[in-house]
């Protein structure tokens, strides 16, 4: 039994690719693959990455794509423009904030982000697949694998799994971060960028800041062990302290 996962892709097609094809050489071209969510902003193919996932999982590939918190600025603009996410603690919108990477999700849409927001709203329902928006709308909220739960941010401990907010799911950090509470599975997840993945006892992040310049994480989860996959094969994790 193995699970393979990848980290916070923002809008890296190239990236994604390569991670994929990391896993296959290791697992097969049919290998069950979680991504830990946040596919768009900051880099330059966001359209890009959403139509790969949304065709590998037409041509019936086993990818798991769990909801991450920029996931939910694109539909919700099309649907409320001026709609500001509760996550975020500045209070800008999605558009307006200069480190979300709205610009950059934009362009991919062939929209110029440099314009009024009633005009960009109308190019943007003029440019953005229905089918696009429809995907990230509706992707899951966390993904419960034998080996692990798969969730982009965290999980609010002492909540059970069906009671937990999404707010938290997509946007929490110091409360699961700090914990070392036995979650039961391992939690796998992303949304705090790290100089490189970092496995714990009770928990996998497996954001390394390709959003930032460093390489997306691909790792292989199996019974009581975990691998960071590279060019050049397995590098066994062990587990850091809290």
């Amino acid at each position: 039994m193995r699970l393979y996962a990848i980290g916070d892709i923002h809008g890296h097609l190239d990236l994604l690719k390569a991670a994929h094809e990391r896993i296959f050489r290791d697992g097969g071209r049919n290998a069950l693959i979680a991504h830990v969510g946040d596919l768009i902003d900051r880099g330059p193919d966001s359209r890009g990455v959403v139509d790969y996932l949304m065709q590998g999982q037409r041509d019936g590939r086993p990818w798991i794509v769990t909801r991450g918190n920029h996931d939910r600025f694109l539909p919700a603009f099309l649907r409320h423009a001026d709609w500001i996410d509760p996550g975020l603690s500045s209070g800008q919108h999605w558009v307006d904030h200069p480190g979300l990477g709205a610009a950059a999700t934009l362009r991919s849409y062939g929209i110029d982000p440099d314009q009024p927001r009633d005009a960009l709203l109308a190019e943007a329902h003029r440019a953005v697949p229905v089918a696009h928006a429809d995907f990230l709308g509706g992707l899951p909220l966390w993904y419960l694998h034998p080996l692990a739960l798969v969730v982009h941010a965290g999980i609010r401990p002492g909540v059970d799994l069906q009671h937990q907010a999404e707010d938290d799911l997509v946007w929490i950090r110091g409360p699961f971060l700090e914990s070392g509470a036995d979650f039961g599975p391992l939690v796998v997840h992303g949304h705090t960028a790290l100089d490189a993945p970092a496995l714990y006892s009770n928990r996998l992040n497996l954001d390394g800041g390709a959003a930032y310049g460093r390489p997306l994480a691909s790792v292989v989860i199996e019974p009581g062990t975990v691998h960071l996959l590279t060019d050049a094969g397995r590098v066994p994790m062990e587990p850091r302290q809290v």
